[in-house]
């Protein structure tokens, strides 16, 4: 099947029920997007997730809620379910915090005021390559998180071999696995596989930890991040 052909299914965490209402009437006429369910704060989430037959792929979550809040979910969410996506959507949004919703794992941080198209684009870059940046937040990242924002405790013992610098590369400038494949001539397993093992070395959590590791070496300049084919 055609990646682009692939339903994406998405859970709606926010303890505003017009936003949550709104989110779902869009999607319900995406052709692509699925809602899987809602939840009104960070403890029905996961006791949703808890229960369910199948995950969703993506979680829409909230910053700031009554019963649990957004870091406190996804903190949760990290160490049950770690295959799950999270974007981070909040009126509460500063540029400020990106470095802490990198290193926690997060995919993707955006504003409230994100519009829907944009929004629409960082659930597929965050289904297709793990990771969503902002051009304001690359130029965070240029500025603050190689110098000033301390750094996620990266592991130096074990260096990266060629091939893997070389993937590692290739994920920066947001190819996906069956593009690295293609390019390399190797299987998509193999890639994932040094995707796997390019986690463990580097100690990150995500393709966006490796992003960050690969800027902090200087492997790659962040500017090439921007790229899209």
């Amino acid at each position: 099947m055609n990646n682009n052909d692939t339903k994406i299914k998405i859970a709606i965490v926010d303890d505003e029920a017009l936003i949550v209402m709104l989110l779902n009437d869009y999607f319900s006429k995406h052709p692509r997007v699925v809602v899987s369910f809602t939840a009104n704060d960070g403890s029905q989430l996961i006791e949703n997730l808890r229960k369910a037959d199948s995950l969703p792929d993506i979680v829409l979550l909230d910053l700031q809620m009554k019963e649990l809040n957004g870091i406190e979910t996804a903190t949760i969410l990290k160490k049950e379910f770690s295959d799950l996506k999270i974007i981070v959507i909040s009126s509460y949004y500063k540029k400020s915090f990106l470095g802490h919703m990198l290193k926690l794992g997060i995919n993707a941080f955006l504003p409230k005021g994100i519009h829907p198209n944009q929004l629409v684009e960082a659930i597929e870059e965050v289904f297709t390559k793990g990771y969503y940046f902002m051009e304001e937040q690359i130029e965070v990242m240029r500025n603050q998180i190689s110098s000033n924002t301390p750094a996620p405790c990266f592991s130096t013992e074990e260096e990266l071999s060629e091939r893997e610098t070389e993937i590692l590369k290739l994920i920066c400038q947001q190819f996906t696995a069956q593009q690295i494949a293609d390019k390399l001539f190797i299987s998509t397993r193999t890639v994932e596989g040094h995707k796997s093992n390019l986690l463990l070395k580097t100690s990150t959590r995500n393709l966006a930890g490796l992003v960050i590791y690969a800027v902090q070496k200087n492997l790659i300049n962040i500017d090439d991040c921007l790229l899209t084919h």
